[in-house]
């Protein structure tokens, strides 16, 4: 890490983890209790936010708000992203610490149970309106190309789910204890926690079309589109760059640091534990 220059970095005390990009950068803090807000025109830390007990499993910053679930009591709560205000405490449950929330087609999305419930939240009422039965083992959720994707760790699955008929239409096979994944660069990313590798999937035919050796397995880990690549972080090898035209890795950056990314403003944002802080970097000179 020490040949990757910061834009920025943001002391995060305590155990920075899961982002949420929107005006702000989000991040969580599970053993805090709270979310630190991140000014991007300032690059300072610009407010620490309590949530419930024990934020986990991701964050979602949409339909104005911030949605953090917190594994302390199995809720969501719904935090307005100018004011970082309270606005709603929601009782989904919570499949996995280690999975994520979805936002998108209308809806928030919650992996609830991990015997296979996906919770669909109404941003209009901040309301559960209804639980879709997916494949046990599944406890990471991304919105886009028109579905909802959901990683079933246990049976080395991809589940689609179609909001409108809030019903499993394909399930994909890709690599071993899928866990966390992305949807850009018109393909959906999954990263495989068993060996390390990440899955393309075609959005259009739901079928794999290449499976790319990222050498990153173990637990954590996450993955993000931006800025023309796909970005891969895990702890001892905190960034990895994907060409998703060759479908190679380009460059791959080994030392502490790193379980968490995504990118927005410009920027790659990087949690790095080990450090207690959040690092802003310039996707371009990776």
């Amino acid at each position: 890490m020490s040949s990757v220059h910061a834009l920025a970095k943001f002391s995060v005390p305590g155990f920075p983890d899961w982002i949420g990009v929107g005006d702000s950068i989000w991040i969580s803090n599970k053993p805090r209790n709270s979310l630190s807000r991140l000014d991007p025109n300032t690059n300072k830390v610009a407010a620490i936010v309590p949530t419930g007990k024990a934020p986990c499993a991701g964050l979602a910053v949409a339909f104005d708000s911030v949605w953090a679930p917190n594994c302390g009591d199995g809720s969501v709560w719904r935090i307005d992203a100018k004011t970082a205000r309270i606005l709603a405490k929601i009782q989904t449950g919570i499949a996995d610490t280690e999975g994520t929330i979805a936002a998108g087609e209308g809806s928030v999305w919650m992996p609830a149970d991990p015997s296979g419930v996906l919770a669909r939240i109404d941003p209009r009422t901040s309301q559960v309106t209804g639980r879709i039965k997916i494949p046990a083992g599944s406890f990471a959720a991304v919105a886009g190309e028109g579905a909802i994707w959901v990683t079933c760790t246990k049976g080395n699955l991809v589940s689609r789910v179609d909001p409108k008929s809030e019903k499993v239409v394909a399930t994909i096979p890709v690599g071993p204890s899928p866990r966390f994944l992305a949807v850009g660069l018109g393909s959906v990313w999954v990263l495989n926690q068993g060996d390390g590798a990440v899955t393309r999937i075609d959005p259009a035919a739901n079928k794999v079309i290449a499976t790319i050796g990222a050498g990153v397995p173990g637990e954590g880990g996450d993955i993000d589109t931006g800025a023309g690549a796909v970005w891969v972080t895990a702890m001892g090898k905190p960034i990895s760059r994907i060409d998703p035209s060759t479908n190679r890795v380009t460059r791959q950056f080994v030392g502490k640091g790193g379980d968490a990314l995504r990118v927005g403003h410009g920027s790659l944002w990087l949690s790095n534990h080990e450090f207690e802080e959040v690092w802003r970097i310039d996707p371009k000179t990776l």
